[in-house]
């Protein structure tokens, strides 16, 4: 009898537990994709391609270099009602390699049995917006002109990528479609989410650095979701202290990629939330600096052999450079136990000290910074008392005949006003000029 008892109650607070977790999400703008939902055969759809479809990347083994083709590659796989089209697969399969996805763990988070999560929001995009149940990869549906334009792009987007390993740019890892008899069809790409984990983000900001139309009504009522804008940050601030100067000159290199791409009119994805007192006492830890370092090496060097090598150098003393060289950004001093002695770290944004100038001036040219113990670390940045999560989100809107049309009648409509139809120059500039004012 006792034990039926507590059975009983176990059962009663996992509902409440599922109850409480579903009450949260349709407060965030998140609704689960049941049965009743109207996407709910679409994203079975999606599961079961999806999951066809990372079978066989995980069952045939990548090449060592990517080639021309490799870009060009489309495979298609029959199912009993429809097809899935997957484009330029083992690209994509490279790019989650690089960012330390393992290939089933990315499997069973996007084809588990769970619901898909459909996120709601003040955008005025008329795109579909799904989260995986465990919300740590997006699903977004995409126009066939926005997926022509991204796959003649892809090139020039990994070399980026793997220039820059340490790129705010969102990290897209698959691109999809679906057909099914006699319907029109559906494109859908597969992304990091910028917000990950995002228990304790508490105010998110889409962030374009103009003006007209930029202001959300905190208090408005309908969609559950504010994602305010430019005007709502309007007296505040992104506190990074020493890593304030990295944001600012990687926004201005990704923004110059993204001129060279004659694009226009994408977002800073912006949220924070505090540190909590084990975060700020563990970030500087002896431990913790020997991870975050291997982490912000390790995209450009995928094998063990080479990771980094972090020296002990007279006796006790720990340090990742010499005192002679330039700390960067992230310099912070620290002292920790370890096994009994004093550990003294400097933590600089540099390899270890048995590396070579060339090594070094590699570390520097590619502008990366230490990035934290975390999952989604390209996309959090620790400040000295909160936690920002910071990606360059929308970028498939190029500055063609249209855009200059609306440019010109948004010119006359608003004239001397900060809107967001501008050549991709203006608008870099003004983009790199809003981070740079709005960061310390």
């Amino acid at each position: 009898m006792e034990k039926r008892n507590v059975q009983r109650c176990s059962g009663t607070t996992r509902r409440r537990r599922w109850w409480g977790l579903r009450r949260r999400w349709r407060m965030l703008g998140l609704f689960e994709i049941n049965q009743e939902h109207e996407f709910y055969s679409f994203t079975c759809l999606m599961k079961e391609g999806l999951h066809a479809a990372l079978q066989t990347s995980i069952d045939t083994p990548g090449p060592d270099e990517l080639s021309a083709e490799h870009y060009k590659s489309e495979q298609t796989q029959v199912h009993k009602d429809y097809e899935m089209q997957t484009f330029a697969g083992l690209v994509f399969s490279s790019l989650r390699y690089s960012l330390d996805i393992n290939e089933e763990e990315y499997k069973r988070s996007l084809t588990s049995d769970s619901c898909y999560l459909q996120f709601m929001s003040n955008s005025k995009s008329k795109a579909d917006f799904f989260l995986t149940n465990d919300k740590r990869f997006f699903l977004k549906t995409q126009n066939k002109q926005e997926v022509k334009f991204l796959l003649s792009n892809l090139m020039a987007y990994m070399d980026h990528l793997e220039k820059y390993p340490h790129s705010l740019l969102v990290r897209f890892l698959g691109l999809h479609s679906i057909q099914v008899p006699n319907e029109t069809k559906k494109y859908f790409i597969v992304m990091q989410s910028v917000f990950y984990p995002d228990e304790r983000i508490d105010t998110r900001y889409d962030i374009k650095g103009c003006e007209v139309g930029r202001w959300t009504d905190p208090a408005s009522t309908g969609s559950p979701v504010k994602i305010l804008k430019d005007n709502n940050f309007e007296g505040k601030h992104i506190i990074l202290d020493q890593k304030s100067s990295w944001l600012v000159d990687q926004v201005e290199i990704d923004t110059a990629f993204l001129r060279s791409l004659n694009v226009l009119d994408y977002s800073i994805l912006l949220a924070h939330q505090p540190l909590h007192k084990d975060e700020l006492d563990g970030k500087h830890s002896f431990s913790n600096l020997i991870v975050r370092t291997e982490k912000s090496m390790a995209q450009d060097s995928p094998t063990e052999e080479d990771h980094p090598t972090i020296s002990l150098l007279g006796g006790d003393s720990f340090r990742l450079a010499s005192d002679t060289i330039d700390s960067g950004p992230d310099h912070v001093q620290d002292t920790g136990e370890h096994s009994g002695h004093s550990i003294h770290c400097q933590e600089i944004n540099l390899p270890s000290v048995n590396s070579t100038d060339a090594e070094l001036h590699e570390f520097h040219a590619h502008h990366r910074r230490l990035l934290p113990n975390f999952k989604n670390s390209v996309h959090v940045i620790d400040g000295p008392e909160l936690r920002y999560f910071v990606g360059i989100v929308d970028i498939f809107t190029v500055y063609g005949l249209k855009k200059r049309l609306e440019n010109l009648w948004k010119s006359l409509r608003f004239p001397g006003r900060a809107f967001s139809t501008v050549s991709p120059a203006t608008y870099s500039q003004r983009f790199c000029r809003w981070v740079k004012d709005h960061t310390k």
